[in-house]
């Protein structure tokens, strides 16, 4: 793996400075016997970055999944690392800082690790983990490019580990129905689509969301939403791509792009308009078709999904996506099964992400070669 980006080893050495390298907690005896029950009879999960994400959906996810458990935690801040360890049981022998990370490989507590850190730093972190002899699952988007994707398939293909992206929207029954409805042509061939993800809001001031180098700006935090939807609800890969990028508010997107919009083409001449952004609320997939249609609007949210088509109003029961989507995990693992959004998924949207760029930068239609 190539060496740290300056932003990246900085982000460490801080995380390091505050942790004092590896972390002293209060003694938490107390949590053995209830984590020594667990690990009978689950897979133990340990969350590399205890941020918003992790504290708000997947650490209560963990606290409700049937195959899994919270067994281990990495973290650059020892404050959060004694809140967690309290709250979810986890001993002190498994929490690491960022300078002892590599030491889970002698940890059999921890089966799986779940990487959700800034996202330049998805491929080292998720390499180091299968070397370190666990299972994967790297939050989206899986890398900064298609090389790192496949660098990190290859790994887990080495290893003999597996490796699954963080999208949960593949569990989720509206965009299971939208799948089938699509790919099973159910209205007919579709012919547009548009597909769309962006919120009014600004990051906060300092955060990695607004570097270049770790990974920031709407394409690569918003657009494996549409781009997959677009994918999974044709069932077809697209072969080209047009695209733009925009910055209003100059001031505070320095370095990274605020807006990106693209089309893509399928080989059948069907195209799928996108946006994503930090500057107009969107939440939408739209897939026209020649006897009809089907819309999930919002769309991609954790929670409140809401669908039609042509014909009816859809009425799903609405499901804790993380749940479902880390215990379907567990249970490739134990049972030595393919995820159904294993790596090279990832690495197919990774490629598209790519073409974006090259698209936006030469303002050229660039080929999509998967």
């Amino acid at each position: 793996m190539s060496h740290l980006h300056t932003t990246r080893r900085q982000f460490i050495k801080n995380a390091s400075q505050v942790a004092g390298g590896s972390f002293l907690l209060p003694s938490l005896s107390w949590a053995t016997p209830i984590f020594q029950k667990r690990k009978q009879e689950k897979s133990g999960f340990a969350l590399v970055g205890l941020g918003n994400y992790s504290e708000k959906m997947l650490g209560p996810a963990l606290k409700e999944t049937n195959l899994s458990y919270l067994s281990g935690l990495v973290t650059g801040t020892p404050a959060k690392a004694e809140t967690w360890s309290k709250e979810y049981n986890v001993p002190e022998k498994n929490i690491y800082s960022y300078d002892n990370f590599d030491e889970i490989a002698n940890n059999d507590d921890i089966d799986i690790v779940y990487i959700v850190l800034p996202n330049s730093m998805h491929a080292e972190y998720s390499i180091r983990a299968l070397e370190a002899g666990k299972h994967v699952i790297c939050e989206k988007p899986m890398a900064m490019n298609a090389a790192e994707a496949w660098q990190m398939i290859e790994t887990a293909r080495k290893v003999k580990r597996k490796l699954a992206i963080g999208y949960r929207l593949h569990y989720d029954p509206y965009h299971r129905e939208v799948m089938r409805l699509g790919q099973n042509e159910v209205f007919g061939p579709i012919n547009f689509m548009e597909c769309s993800l962006g919120y009014s809001s600004t990051p906060q001031a300092g955060s990695w969301k607004l570097k270049k180098d770790m990974g920031g700006g709407a394409l690569y935090n918003l657009a494996v939403y549409p781009i997959q939807g677009a994918r999974y609800t044709k069932g077809q890969e697209p072969v080209y791509v047009t695209a733009q990028a925009s910055t209003k508010r100059k001031e505070i997107f320095t370095e990274v792009d605020e807006i990106v919009s693209w089309q893509l083409e399928f080989a059948d001449g069907t195209l799928c308009n996108s946006y994503v952004g930090s500057s107009a609320y969107v939440d939408r997939l739209y897939a026209g078709c020649t006897d009809g249609f089907m819309e999930l609007q919002p769309s991609y949210n954790y929670t409140g999904q809401a669908g039609r088509t042509a014909k009816e109003t859809f009425n799903f029961e609405h499901v804790f996506q993380q749940k479902l989507q880390i215990d379907d995990f567990a249970r490739c693992v134990l049972e030595d099964k393919e995820s159904k959004v294993k790596g090279e998924e990832g690495w197919r949207d990774m490629l598209v992400v790519d073409a974006i760029h090259q698209a936006i930068e030469r303002g050229e239609r660039m080929p999509l070669n998967a």
